[in-house]
């Protein structure tokens, strides 16, 4: 019986592991969830009750399943959860750039807030002009620091539509800043 239990521990991580692999998961990945679903939303509280939710989701999965996936399971998650309170409320919340820059203020990195606000400002407040797929993927690439595969996963698209999602959107926001 022993060794019947003995092999059992070998074959199934901990609890103690699990919990040590979510806990891992919400250090690396809160931060980046609540930018990325807080520009979906545009609500901190309900963007954190989404990021909240993903993470109950993920205790309630074999933490094993995932390996590589984890980062494009959590980010499709929070996309799904963000889309269906917006379908709910069948509008979408604009916000002026003041707003955004407070909300971001709190979870910038040291390096991202010694950047020129300024033009931080500017550049979020025109990206709000580019169509919203085009804002998506930027905002996957760029603040989420995603992959055009990990993007592609996440929102549906083929991985050379991101692509040219991202050249065209970027495009536009040069030219709407060189303006």
């Amino acid at each position: 019986m022993t060794e019947n239990a003995n092999m059992n521990e070998i074959s199934h991580p901990s609890l103690a592991q699990a919990d040590e692999q979510v806990s891992q998961a919400v250090r690396d990945y809160e931060r980046p969830l609540l930018n990325y679903t807080y520009s979906l939303l545009k609500d901190v509280e309900k963007a954190r009750d989404v990021v909240q939710e993903t993470f109950v989701k993920l205790c309630q999965q074999d933490a094993d399943r995932f390996g590589k996936s984890l980062k494009p399971w959590l980010f499709t998650v929070c996309r799904n959860g963000a889309l269906d309170i917006l379908r709910k409320e069948r509008r979408m919340i604009t916000v002026d750039s003041n707003t955004i820059e407070r909300v971001d203020s709190k979870m910038l990195t040291p390096a991202q807030s010694t950047s020129n606000k300024d033009t931080h400002g500017r550049a979020l407040a025109l990206l709000e002009r580019l169509p919203k797929n085009q804002r998506e993927v930027i905002r996957l690439r760029f603040q989420s620091d995603l992959s055009y595969r990990e993007i592609s996963e996440i929102t549906d698209l083929s991985e050379s539509n991101v692509g040219f999602l991202l050249h065209t959107g970027l495009k536009s926001l040069r030219a709407l800043l060189q303006a």
